[in-house]
């Protein structure tokens, strides 16, 4: 017979409406127009992406599971047992149970996400699939500071779990300050695992972040929907498309939403004009070398000590 998983409790630290108008007013206003990336995120924001997933031209997600696979058991020994498992960007946990089934008596495992209702449906599915495990998920926005609830496990050693190269959103600077939080929440023996996407032709970035199915350009648009229905703003999607280019400079994948026309939206009793050509910044995709992540995570005070990659060194985890 079954255990019944025990009932799960929300931590809900979600993201306010008026820290969401605020955000996107002060993005626009910018000379050149921004959003941040973790708005893309609503619902069907989170949906989409796991659609995205699973597209051919998206290597990341299948890369980094391969790994994880088949590195498993070498990244559990390293974590040692008896961890309270954190998971940054949980989204819909998939190679979460790659790393549950290595680990050795985890303590208990508590994801960390912005979406809220994904993170509700995705911790109930590792409270069944691990009914004796203490699951405590946590919605709140990791890149800003955030309150931990009392776990009541004074003794479990910290591991973050950091998967899917979310640390590649980041600028270096707001990087290096995120490994920064996690290494405070690790504390001196804890650790963090965390994939990082690598350095490659910029080809097959192009195509990953340019499917031919348009999941992508939807996953991106989709954010002008969301600041529709929330704010009531009037942006018209049709008059807006998807950019995914890469900046050599920056060594990054940036994704923009480009204006068709001039024209004027409304948002929050103001208008925003758009030149035809104009951009509104969306999204970074930083990709790394091992040197330059390794020095990223030494300004947080982390070392690596170890580094699993599939065979074309596409992905990393760490």
């Amino acid at each position: 017979m079954k255990r019944m998983a025990a009932p799960i409790e929300l931590h809900d630290q979600e993201p306010t409406d008026d820290d969401f108008l605020a955000d996107i007013v002060s993005g626009l206003r910018n000379e050149q127009k921004t959003t941040p990336s973790k708005y893309l995120y609503d619902r069907r924001g989170s949906q989409l992406f796991d659609q995205i997933c699973e597209l051919p031209e998206y290597y990341p997600t299948r890369t980094e599971i391969a790994i994880m696979r088949r590195y498993a058991g070498e990244m559990a020994e390293l974590c040692g047992p008896d961890r309270l498992l954190f998971e940054y960007g949980s989204g819909s946990s998939t190679k979460t149970p790659i790393l549950l089934d290595a680990l050795e008596g985890p303590a208990a495992y508590a994801p960390i996400d912005i979406s809220r209702e994904h993170l509700i449906n995705a911790a109930a599915a590792i409270a069944d699939r691990y009914p004796t495990l203490n699951v405590m998920p946590i919605c709140a926005d990791f890149t800003v500071p955030f309150d931990l609830p009392e776990f009541a496990l004074p003794d479990a050693r910290h591991i973050v779990y950091f998967p899917g190269s979310t640390v590649g959103n980041f600028t270096l600077a707001k990087a290096a300050d995120c490994l920064k939080s996690i290494a405070q929440l690790c504390d001196y023996d804890g650790g963090v695992l965390i994939g990082v996407d690598l350095i490659k032709d910029p080809a097959i970035l192009r195509a990953a972040y340019n499917d031919a199915q348009g999941v992508t350009a939807a996953f991106n648009l989709n954010l002008l929907r969301r600041i529709n229905r929330e704010l009531g703003s009037d942006f018209n999607l049709d008059a807006f498309r998807h950019l995914a280019v890469f900046n050599t400079k920056g060594s990054r994948m940036e994704m923009r939403l480009e204006s068709l026309a001039d024209q004027t939206v409304a948002l929050n009793g103001d208008r925003i004009h758009f030149a035809k050509g104009e951009t509104i910044h969306t999204e970074n995709s930083h990709k790394y070398s091992f040197e330059s992540f390794r020095q990223i995570a030494a300004t947080a005070g982390l070392s690596v000590q170890k580094v699993w990659t599939d065979p074309d060194r596409l992905f990393s985890v760490q």
